[in-house]
């Protein structure tokens, strides 16, 4: 039997869930099910006695992996305001067992995976956790296309992005509409624009098309910016061959297929 078993074999448990939660900005923390703060491994895990998982299991099968979790982000830690700015899209989560009056001597992991979708439900909020075994549903081989499939300077694409991004300061924004001074017009098309500092710190945004002394962005900034915010700007692409090969000479690593037959092929008859 091991360690784990025989702690929770004991005729008195003393238990709680614990919650680790990282956003890809690096900003961590820890939530618990019990009621007062516990520390384990550094991280102080903060009393949030609302905090309930769904149903968690485990096995050697491919289904029930992913599961949801009410509560654990209705905590103070978690804004309702930052939820709704995306602040939480994608962070790392992971869900373990303890016992309160020896934190950390059961560290028992009972889920692992990434926060998905978020929805409101009366004060609170339930999270989506997507497992591991969602890499499982995605496609084997992709689907052909005219345009390309990679993302500019990934490892696919292989463009060097060192030369790509610039730091520009924010005078002002006017809807969706970021005023920059200085740019190249439409040099950051379909890219995307980083929030340095400011109420928006961490942010990403889409970038739709720029002029010399602006920047369109897909929504308007979820919070107020001041003048002088500063900003990282990306360049983008727009997945086009000519594009692949005139502005960035790396025709060799387009991932799109521009001079296949499409489906319209088919339906083509003698003479048309």
């Amino acid at each position: 039997m091991s360690g784990a078993e025989a702690m929770l074999e004991q005729p008195l448990c003393t238990l709680a869930f614990c919650w680790r939660i990282e956003r890809r900005d690096g900003v961590t923390i820890g939530l618990t099910s019990h009621d007062r703060d516990l520390e384990i491994g550094g991280l102080i895990y903060r009393a949030a006695p609302g905090m309930t998982p769904s149903a968690v299991r485990s096995g050697i099968g491919l289904d029930g992996e992913d599961s949801d979790l009410a509560g654990a982000l209705s905590s103070d830690a978690i804004s309702e305001a930052d939820l709704m700015a995306g602040r939480w899209d994608g962070a790392a989560l992971e869900l373990r067992l303890t016992q309160w009056e020896a934190p950390g001597a059961l560290w028992l992991l009972l889920a692992r995976g990434e926060i998905g979708a978020v929805s409101r439900k009366g004060a609170g909020f339930s999270a989506e956790l997507i497992g591991a075994t969602a890499v499982l549903g995605e496609p084997v081989a992709p689907s052909t296309s005219p345009d390309c499939r990679a993302r500019l300077g990934d490892k696919a694409c292989r463009v060097d992005m060192a030369k790509r991004r610039r730091i520009v300061a924010v005078t002002g924004v006017d809807g969706a509409e970021a005023m920059v001074s200085g740019l190249a017009a439409g040099a950051y098309a379909f890219g995307t624009l980083r929030w340095l500092t400011g109420a928006n710190a961490g942010l990403v945004q889409a970038v739709v098309d720029n002029g010399a002394a602006g920047v369109a962005l897909a929504d308007p900034p979820a919070f107020a910016v001041t003048a002088g915010t500063l900003a990282q700007l990306t360049e983008g692409c727009d997945r086009q061959l000519a594009t692949c090969s005139g502005r960035f000479g790396n025709v060799a690593n387009f991932r799109g297929e521009p001079y296949l037959p499409g489906m319209d092929l088919l339906t083509r008859y003698p003479g048309a």
